[in-house]
């Protein structure tokens, strides 16, 4: 999103979209995904204390806005992180389904182009942009090779075991815990630049 863009979330769209606990009720697929992740979340005492500060600032982080679809992994990774993260500092989170509001999605546009998600927006009570993550932490860029070498060449059927064994092995935790550390600098560089 660009500053000075009028952008499609107002205040009544924002209220409109539904809890993680709706989300929980409303998915079709991969609830057990998404219990997983979020039971293996784990937010530091040092990180809920910096979350907890940056949402005192006045411009401080307040509402988080989700875009996201039950299919993706990394929605089934990303999204129960976000929501970690949104109880850690008190903020009031918030998700949309992507392919039925895309007029938001196209306001956060991976490289300008991809409609990657999770996406995930950070707001200050307000609803003034901050700051926004997406898709998912580079550590799981750079290992994704790891996951390719269990599905490439082969079926569903054929990687169905391994692949659900790496989804819920120590390569994916770390993908959930370096999800932390990268909204949390993001957070922190960009709160911090503007006071």
């Amino acid at each position: 999103m660009t500053s000075g863009t009028q952008s499609a979330v107002t205040p009544e769209r924002f209220a409109k979209a539904i809890t993680f606990a709706d989300w929980m009720v409303a998915i079709q697929r991969n609830r057990e995904e998404f219990d997983f992740n979020y039971e293996r979340t784990f937010i530091s005492p040092d990180d809920e204390a910096v979350f907890k500060e940056l949402g005192l600032h006045d411009g401080g982080p307040s509402k988080v806005l989700v875009l996201g679809e039950d299919w993706c992994p990394d929605v089934y990774r990303g999204l129960p992180v976000a929501q970690r993260v949104a109880e850690a500092g008190g903020y009031e989170l918030r998700i949309l389904f992507r392919d039925q509001n895309l007029d938001i999605m196209n306001e956060f546009l991976n490289q300008g182009e991809f409609q990657s998600i999770p996406t995930v927006v950070f707001y200050t009570d307000d609803l003034r942009y901050i700051c926004h993550w997406t898709e998912r932490p580079q550590k799981a860029n750079d290992e994704m090779h790891l996951m390719r070498k269990i599905t490439e060449g082969r079926t569903r059927e054929e990687y169905r075991d391994e692949y659900k064994a790496f989804i819920r092995g120590p390569v994916w935790g770390s993908w959930r815990d370096a999800t932390v550390a990268e909204i949390r600098d993001l957070l922190t560089k960009t709160v911090q630049r503007d006071f």
